[in-house]
């Protein structure tokens, strides 16, 4: 017997069919889509807090908001899309 489990994202609920291209994916799970999506703002987050991936507290840092993106974890902010316009606290 065969357990045909189907794996949902995530992030955005839909099924995940087929092999995922990038096996980290996986952890979360996430869908192609949604970690295409991922891959994106992680290179404006470590370019917007100019993270150095060789420090592992600033790996940490990548990662918190890596989880905050998949909705594991909460009260790290958006950031900002216009580095000009300082975030309002």
């Amino acid at each position: 017997m065969s357990s045909s489990s189907k794996k949902t994202c995530l992030k955005c609920g839909n099924a995940i069919e087929g092999p995922v291209e990038d096996p980290a994916a996986e952890k979360y799970p996430a869908c192609s889509a949604c970690w295409k999506e991922w891959t994106t703002y992680a290179i404006m987050v470590m370019n917007e807090l100019r993270l150095d991936m060789s420090l592992p507290e600033h790996r940490k840092a990548l990662r918190k908001y890596e989880r905050a993106f998949f909705g594991l974890e909460k009260g790290v902010g958006e950031v900002q899309k216009n580095p000009e316009k300082p975030p309002s606290h």
